[in-house]
């Protein structure tokens, strides 16, 4: 087997642990002991332990959201309903495994795991705006994933405690969540514009002030003229 293949049977194999154990070195041990695997190839394939498992079932979970989305016709679909099935998806996978992602967080709401906890965070958001098309590349980039962090991150806490029906409550939620965000990100989007203009509109000159000093007399001596106040 590969590593890969080897790491994807390490984690289906630890995942039956995990909602009891926990993410750690427990679950990591019972899921080689399993699969008949000496804790040399178990740290083979996960070196950094639970941390390392967490972030690759992150991973996954990410492509097989992009593996779903790939067969919905989102060409057809506004961009804020390509980003609320997105989100719908990613949080459709995790139902088989809603115990262990509650361990997980719990786990990444750790102090030491913060830096693990906003990688594996803007790696979701970004896969959701790279299916959703977006090309940006200048301050819409970080600011439509920013947005976004709010929206799923919350959304998730709701998905989390939902008992409602074909969890009806958390997809309504998400609903106003994006709407919400898109009269903030509409709003940020002009300050912004606003802000990257400003020096466009510093440098232009302004109209009052060369006629001023066109009339004065410093403009139209020789003088002035070779000191560029000319119009």
């Amino acid at each position: 087997m590969s590593l890969d293949q080897d790491r994807q049977a390490l984690l289906q194999a630890a995942l039956a642990h995990v909602p009891f154990d926990g993410w750690n070195a427990v679950a990591l041990r019972a899921g080689a002991d399993d699969l008949g695997w000496s804790p040399a190839r178990a740290m083979n394939a996960f070196p950094g332990g639970a941390r390392d498992l967490m972030e690759f079932f992150s991973e996954q979970m990410d492509l097989a959201m992009l593996q779903a989305l790939e067969r919905e016709n989102l060409e057809s679909r506004r961009v804020r309903d390509r980003i609320a099935l997105a989100v719908r998806r990613r949080l459709e996978l995790l139902t088989p495994h809603r115990e262990a992602a509650g361990r997980g967080l719990s786990y990444l709401a750790l102090p030491f795991n913060a830096p693990l906890a906003a990688r594996l965070a803007w790696r979701t958001v970004d896969a959701i705006w790279y299916a959703a098309g977006d090309q940006s590349t200048d301050y819409n980039y970080y600011s439509k994933r920013t947005l976004l962090l709010g929206v799923y991150s919350s959304t998730l806490l709701c998905w989390m405690s939902d008992n409602s029906e074909d969890s009806a409550v958390t997809w309504a939620f998400l609903e106003r969540r994006i709407d919400e965000v898109l009269t903030v990100g509409a709003r940020v989007g002009k300050g912004m514009k606003s802000l990257l203009d400003l020096p466009d509109r510093l440098c232009q000159p302004n109209s009052d002030l060369r006629r001023r000093l066109s009339r004065s007399p410093l403009a139209r001596s020789p003088g002035g003229a070779r000191r560029g106040l000319r119009r």
